[in-house]
């Protein structure tokens, strides 16, 4: 029995019992509604874990209850980035570039920011994760593991966001005031568990940069450049990763918790014709981070001392010299005594 079972409690986030942001409370769906009153009716539950998973949850003291989902289809209109991040547009009908231009990121806004598109993508991402977490309390769940975030067209136009997991619960145990989401596997969350520490929520951190293609860039990718790095290019992806950390890190500290455990870096690069310049061309990276945000559960717990393990070393000749080394010395005792 874990620690967690005798009356640690969770640390608490700055969200609703429901799992809504900010206090807002998510709705059940009639259909959810329906199979959460199933599922207690019935006594069975169903999960998405594998057989390890299960033994790995049920080896710290929890159990499934059930397999929860949460979805919200957006239509994406507008996405901000119509200007032209760097470029000098002017005079000649347009054709003047600057020789070094630079990356615009949504998290510091300004001229060519795809600010709305970014807040869009976290807006539609936690919702979809607030009616998941929903269906986890309406099942007196404790949290939420093997949480998958997945995004895809939707047929009738726009995008859906969809968030899956299995809830589960510590029979005895303190029901905290949110239950927690994590994308942790069944293994990973037990030994979390054992080390004291607790998932607390999903931390997302999401950036879309864009960066005009200078004429230093235009002739670092030109046909016999030669083998060299691509600045321009180099900076875009850094600064949209550093910003992705940036957002990731308020998202943690959103949640209350003391750290995350990264899962997923995901980058996706595109071009397209410049807004401002004509026949000059733009790129856009969009940087997002997914990871579980943790906390310790347990302050007071000190690090148990390790024994020491056992080694049995798989190389025969080193064997054989141990053990002529062992008889020689039972000799030598022998002799000794004698």
């Amino acid at each position: 029995m874990t620690e967690y079972q005798q009356g640690s409690r969770l640390p608490s986030a700055p969200v609703s019992a429901a799992g809504g942001i900010g206090g807002s409370s998510p709705q059940v769906s009639t259909a959810a509604e329906s199979r959460i009153a199933e599922i207690r009716r019935s006594g069975t539950w169903g999960s998405a874990l594998s057989t390890g998973e299960f033994a790995a949850i049920r080896s710290v003291g929890f159990e499934p209850v059930g397999q929860v989902l949460g979805a919200a289809v957006y239509n994406v209109g507008y996405t901000g980035g119509y200007g032209c991040p760097g470029s000098f547009a002017g005079g000649y009908g347009g054709f003047i570039a600057p020789y070094r231009s630079v990356t615009q990121v949504s998290g510091r806004g300004g001229t060519g920011s795809f600010g709305p598109l970014v807040q869009t993508l976290y807006e539609a991402r936690h919702k979809a994760i607030d009616r998941m977490t929903a269906e986890c309390a309406g099942l007196a769940g404790h949290g939420i593991v093997g949480v998958t975030l997945t995004i895809g067209r939707f047929p009738a136009g726009g995008l859906e966001f969809k968030a899956i997991g299995t809830a589960v619960r510590a029979p005895g145990g303190v029901h905290p005031k949110t239950p927690f989401t994590s994308d942790l596997s069944g293994q990973d969350f037990a030994k979390l568990i054992m080390a004291g520490w607790v998932p607390v929520g999903l931390a997302l951190g999401i950036s879309v940069g864009a960066r005009h293609d200078d004429w230093l860039t235009v002739g670092q990718t030109r046909w016999g450049a030669g083998n060299a790095e691509v600045t321009g290019y180099t900076e875009l992806v850094n600064d949209a990763r550093h910003d992705a950390r940036v957002q990731l890190e308020r998202d943690v500290r959103r949640l209350g918790a003391e750290g995350v455990v990264i899962a997923t870096m995901e980058m996706n690069v595109r071009e397209r014709e410049c807004p401002v310049q004509e026949h000059r061309r733009d790129h856009i990276a969009e940087a997002t981070i997914v990871g579980t945000a943790i906390a310790r559960f347990d302050r007071s717990r000190k690090q148990a001392a390790t024994s020491s393990i056992p080694m049995l070393s798989l190389d025969p000749q080193r064997r054989q010299a141990k053990r002529q080394a062992a008889q020689v010395r039972l000799s030598g005792r022998g002799s000794t005594r004698n």
